[in-house]
């Protein structure tokens, strides 16, 4: 069921000395690749659940080539029954959906569900670690050793702050169509809601993924992203002492970040993550730095690629579709096609009915960079409606922007 060629042997180590918890962080223009704040970015730590991103991004690759379906149901071994928590209680014999799994680490950060996603996509979860490290490589990641698929203690599994600011950048671009799930505040699963470990997508403004991780090892660690203005960052803190002290760090570095113009800040902004469809074009990544040290790290690819870019498909610099100065809409997305543009509007409709019952539909195609996106937009609302209508989407997980009369997004 692979579906992946042949994948590189991974040298076997002497095992690693424990590392202490280092702090580290990193910030860096989703767009650009611009780095905008680092500290101790190339310190080799642990990545903890952060490494269930790398098994989110082989999920996605797997379901766009259509080697999986959201609906399929995968089994479930006695080895993922046997994974310690967090995790869903899964059963040997019984088995898991591929939407369930990806909920399931995402909010819950299920280390069982993500074994069931490694044994289904590599056959065993050594031989998907493996591909697992491979991609890294391809993507740039040359610091980066994976030898499980959820996170949990293995001393020759490391990373950099600066190597998960990459895989963040490489699912915002590669896989924007999947980046909602992200920012799903909880997931029922057996009769339990089950809440997302990213407090801070309730309370700092832009923010919508991407994923946390702990372990006693590696200390408390956050890859973020959030948009302001247009504008999209993701961070990287690793090593903090506790979750609150980490949360307060990633606040403080993406606050300052986003204060500092980036090159090119007066061109036009990206289409947001999540925007299904978003046109692609080439943009030049930048090789990450020579690190402090790497020693005894695993080597599994001779030369490392560079640096994947993300999508740099804009949309937002022209002006709001004309209309009643008086009237608000909702942009639920911009998207590459008028019918991505439709079915999200149809979606959006379904989960607020009735704030919604008023609104007409708008899909607008704007030309920018030499592309055509095509905004999806409720028009038709007063301020609170629409202020309701994204509040009560972004609850559910989706996408939505107030737009003032005649504003410019």
């Amino acid at each position: 069921m692979c579906g992946v060629g042949a994948v590189v042997a991974v040298t076997v180590l002497a095992p690693l000395p424990a590392l202490a918890a280092k702090y580290a962080a990193i910030v860096v223009d989703a767009r650009t690749g611009e780095v905008l704040h680092e500290e101790n970015a190339d310190t080799i730590t642990y990545p903890a659940s952060l490494t269930k991103m790398m098994t989110l991004y082989l999920t996605f690759d797997a379901l766009d080539e259509g080697r999986l379906r959201l609906d399929q149901a995968l089994p479930v071994s006695a080895w993922a029954e046997a994974q310690s928590p967090t995790k869903l209680g899964l059963r040997a014999g019984k088995t898991l959906r591929v939407e369930q799994a990806i909920l399931g680490l995402v909010t819950k950060s299920a280390n069982d569900a993500a074994v069931v996603l490694a044994e289904a996509l590599g056959g065993s979860e050594a031989r998907f670690a493996e591909m697992m490290t491979r991609k890294a490589r391809e993507m740039g990641m040359r610091n980066t050793v994976f030898r499980n698929a959820n996170g949990l203690p293995n001393m020759e599994q490391v990373t950099t702050a600066r190597d998960f600011s990459i895989l963040s950048r490489a699912m915002l671009s590669d896989h924007a169509r999947y980046y909602p799930y992200f920012s799903r505040r909880n997931f029922v699963y057996g009769g339990r809601s089950l809440h997302n470990h990213n407090r801070l997508m309730s309370r700092y403004e832009g923010m919508d993924g991407i994923k946390t991780g702990y372990t006693v090892a590696s200390g408390f660690n956050l890859a973020a992203s959030a948009v302001r203005d247009g504008r999209r960052l993701v961070a990287v803190v690793l090593g903090g002492k506790s979750a609150a002290s980490r949360d307060a760090r990633m606040e403080a570095i993406l606050d300052k970040a986003f204060d500092k113009p980036g090159r090119g800040q007066d061109a036009p902004v990206v289409a947001r993550a999540g925007d299904e469809d978003a046109p692609r074009s080439a943009a030049k990544g930048k090789p990450p730095a020579k690190p402090e040290t790497i020693a005894q790290l695993a080597s599994t690819v001779s030369t490392p690629a560079a640096v994947r870019p993300p999508a740099r498909a804009r949309d937002e610099d022209a002006e709001a579709p004309k209309g009643d100065a008086s009237k608000w809409g909702v942009q639920v997305g911009a998207f590459s096609t008028r019918e991505a543009s439709n079915r999200a509007l149809t979606q959006a409709t379904k989960q607020a009915p009735f704030l919604l019952r008023a609104a007409k539909p708008a899909v607008t195609p704007v030309k920018a960079n030499g592309s055509t996106v095509y905004r999806a937009r409720m028009v038709g609302l007063d301020e609170g409606t629409a202020r309701k209508v994204c509040s009560e989407l972004t609850r559910h997980g989706h996408r939505c922007v107030p737009v003032s009369p005649n504003e410019k997004l």
